[in-house]
This record gives C-alpha cells, sequence and structure tokens, in this order.
C-alpha cells in the first residue's frame, strides 16, 4: 500500500510505481519542515472543529447502488430518536447544497475533492451541544476520498469505525471484500457488515395482484387461454377481496421473497472471513424507501412495516459498540454527591 507523502521512502517505495504523484511525493516537499507545520495546523483546525463530536462513523461499501446512503440517512435518523440525545436533532451537510441546481453534476478531480472534504470537516458549523455521531456517507470504491477522509479523521484520533454495507449476491460481496481490505490497510475498526435488501418483505395487504390475461381480455390467446406474451390485467382488489372473504387471517401476515439469493456463506460468512461483527440484514422494504423519498424518519413514520425491528436492532448494535457518555445536569449530579 501506499507509504505516505511524509515517507522517507515516498516516492521511491515499490508501492509508489504507476502512482500520478509519485514525482511529486520523491522531491521531499511534503516531509519537509514547512510542510510537516502546515500538516500540524491542518491537523489542530480538524481536531478544533470536531472537538464536540463523540464518534465520527464512515459507511462504506465497494459496490455502488447497495444502499449506503439509505443504510446512512436511516441509521442518522434513527440514531436521532434514541435516547442518547437530550432532544432530537438532526444535521445534514452535503455538495449537494453547494450547487447551483439538483440536477448539475460534479466534475472534479482530486485536490479540488480533498479540498472540500477538508472544508467539511474544520468549516462545517455544527450544533454548540456538538455531535453524538458523525455520520460520513462515502461514495462506491476506495478511491482518493476515502483516503482523505481516513486520513484527515485519522490525524486527530477521529474515526470512531465503520459500517460496510453490501447486498447478499457475489457481484457485491467481491467488491465490498476489497473495501474490508482497505479497511484493515488503513487501520480503521469495522464495527459491522450490513447486509441490505437482504429479503423482500410486506404484508400481504400491502401486495398488488396481476394474473395472466386472457383471451376474454382482449389478448391474442393461446392454446391454453393465456395471451402467451406476457400480458397481465390487474386484479388486486379482485384478490383482496376474496382472502377478505375467505381467509382473512392470511391478509395479516408477511410475504417474503429472495430478490438477491445469498451467494455461499453470504454477507454473514464474508463477515466471519474478516472476523467483523455482522450487523444483521435489512429488507427491501417499500416504506423504507418511500421514508427516504419524504425526508421522513422510517421508524416513526412507518413503526408497523418490517424493516423497522431490523433497523431498530442495527442501530442498538451501533450504540452499544459506540456508547456516548451523556452529560449530568445540576440535580444528578448532587443526587450522584450525596450517594457517595
Amino acid at each position: 500500500g501506499c507509504v505516505g507523502p511524509t515517507s522517507s521512502d515516498a516516492g521511491k517505495a515499490s508501492a509508489c510505481a504507476g502512482c500520478p504523484n509519485q514525482s511529486a511525493c520523491s522531491t521531499g516537499k511534503f516531509s519537509s519542515p514547512e510542510a510537516k507545520a502546515a500538516q500540524e495546523a491542518e491537523a489542530d483546525q480538524i481536531r478544533a472543529a470536531l472537538s464536540n463530536v463523540s464518534h465520527a462513523l464512515l459507511v462504506l461499501s465497494g459496490k455502488g447502488g447497495v444502499g449506503k446512503s439509505t443504510v446512512a440517512c436511516q441509521m442518522a435518523h434513527t440514531l436521532a430518536w434514541t435516547p442518547v440525545y437530550v432532544t432530537p436533532n438532526l444535521a445534514v451537510m452535503s455538495v449537494s447544497f453547494l450547487l447551483p441546481d439538483a440536477d448539475a453534476a460534479v466534475v472534479w478531480r482530486g485536490p479540488r475533492k480533498n479540498g472540500m472534504i477538508k472544508q467539511f470537516l474544520t468549516e462545517t458549523v455544527w450544533d454548540d451541544d456538538g455531535l453524538d455521531y458523525l455520520i460520513i456517507d462515502t461514495p462506491p470504491g476506495t478511491s482518493d476520498e476515502h483516503i482523505s477522509t481516513v486520513q484527515y479523521l485519522q490525524a486527530v484520533g477521529g474515526v470512531s469505525g465503520a459500517v460496510v454495507v453490501t447486498t447478499p449476491e457475489e457481484v457485491s460481496m467481491s467488491d465490498v471484500r476489497k473495501e474490508l481490505n482497505f479497511c484493515v490497510k488503513t487501520k480503521v475498526k469495522v464495527v459491522g457488515v450490513v447486509e441490505n435488501m437482504a429479503q423482500y418483505r410486506s404484508s400481504v395487504s400491502s401486495l398488488g395482484f396481476r394474473r395472466p390475461a386472457t383471451a376474454a381480455d382482449g389478448a391474442n390467446g393461446s392454446a391454453n387461454g393465456n395471451s402467451g406474451d406476457g400480458t397481465t390485467v390487474e386484479c388486486t382488489e379482485e384478490v383482496l377481496e376474496m382472502l377478505r372473504e375467505k381467509c382473512p387471517e392470511v391478509l395479516d401476515m408477511i410475504a417474503t421473497a429472495d430478490v438477491f439469493p445469498a451467494s455461499g456463506g453470504g454477507p454473514r460468512g464474508m463477515a466471519e472471513q474478516f472476523n467483523v461483527p455482522y450487523l444483521g440484514g435489512l429488507p427491501l422494504d417499500p416504506n423504507l424507501l418511500k421514508a427516504c423519498e419524504d425526508g421522513k424518519c422510517f421508524v416513526d413514520a412507518f413503526a408497523d412495516s418490517p424493516a423497522v425491528g431490523p433497523l431498530n436492532a442495527l442501530v442498538d448494535k451501533l450504540v452499544k459498540a459506540m456508547p456516548v457518555e451523556e452529560e449530568m445536569d445540576a440535580e444528578d449530579i448532587n443526587k450522584q454527591l450525596m450517594e457517595e
């Protein structure tokens, strides 16, 4: 791996071969007294900015589209409603707030990205009472953004750990294993692996139903009476009415389907392979998507939805792994002194 720009071997080690910064590192300009003084000043800025942050948690995955942002968003929402907060609150900072419109593309090279990460860490004004958890939603992969974020935070001892998100199939896990190796190399503690979209779950009463179209529906019929071209006809109300009349208890059952069948030991086996905790699986729940689209706290807005229990269990494990010391008010302090 990278020996770091301040190392005496910077630009000379075998790992430097092919790196676009090799020539710059080999000059020693990053290890000069002036450069080291600037790095220390930078670390002091970050240390001061994060002095009231109890835990900085990275949300990582080597694979795109596995639901990192969904997990990060709803973990933040759910943590904001746990008892570790005196009052419920949730603050967000995003590059999207700085763009001229919602559809604008961010076309930046590494140095510009690194500068923005540093600005976010040093210039964002959080609540005066500080943060219990700073959750950092990262892009997929192990690129400049990840290295810079980890290095900035590690310079001030500010990385509490990382949650690594995956879906169950091998095409996802093969990339996520690279992310776990990234954590090993950068010495970032993995708080646990989250298996997102583990299974589709929905109450039967919320399902939609369709039946194959027949000639009677105006479709071109086949020998068995079906259309033969895959055409279907909406029949949700008809089916639900039949169930209400003949088997109402079925309506309260949970229908499941393995949308992404697990490969081998699945994410649980992968977690065991890397000797890190398996935090559990989040089912593919339509209400979870709706909560994210509407900017709502899922566990509050859809308290009876199938994914609420797994998400609460996930957050409980995070709080247990990264506890926050609650400040005592004057009454509590006096009570403790009297007991002593």
